[in-house]
């Protein structure tokens, strides 16, 4: 593991804690996102290779977000070709987001000024200010509350999360 990054053993054990696996292992081919490749209910991680740790948060909410049956398909050729899809990229970033506030973590640790296509500061300034765009995705998923359901139901409000995983 990098020792240059001592938030990946807090992050692996997290990932570990709530079954989604981390294996680390030598990364050949060039990825979409430097040292990370993703398997069933898996993240491969070539940590000589991983350019921005909190990625790896960002990979885990793709996994997080998608339906048990279809976690087991993830980086197989039965995975659905439109995975993820854009409202699957939408929950993973809100993901991340609940993940980093569980780790006390800083939000710039998976919203990195070169990630996110340039909207980095975008995310950071909506999400710190308690505006979750696809927080909709994840109640419907049946993983997070919004303030209404806390007076409501009586249930923590995101960025707590009800579920890691997505149930079916």
């Amino acid at each position: 593991m990098d020792k240059k990054h001592p938030e990946l053993e807090q992050i692996v054990n997290f990932l570990t804690s709530i079954n989604i696996k981390v294996v680390e292992t030598v990364i050949p081919e060039t990825t979409f996102l430097p040292g990370l490749h993703l398997g069933p209910n898996t993240i491969f991680v070539d940590f000589s290779k991983l350019k921005y740790p909190g990625d790896l948060l960002h990979e885990a909410g793709h996994i997080a977000v998608t339906t048990p049956t279809q976690r087991e398909l993830i980086g197989t050729e039965n995975m659905p070709e439109e995975w993820p899809t854009q409202g699957d990229e939408i929950a993973a970033i809100l993901w991340s987001y609940a993940a980093l506030n569980h780790l006390n973590l800083p939000t710039e640790f998976v919203f990195h000024e070169n990630g996110y296509k340039g909207s980095s500061e975008w995310f950071i300034e909506n999400f710190t200010n308690g505006r979750y765009m696809g927080l909709p995705l994840l109640q419907w998923f049946g993983m997070a509350h919004s303030n209404d359901d806390v007076s409501n139901y009586n249930k923590p409000a995101f960025p707590a999360m009800q579920n890691w995983l997505r149930p079916e």
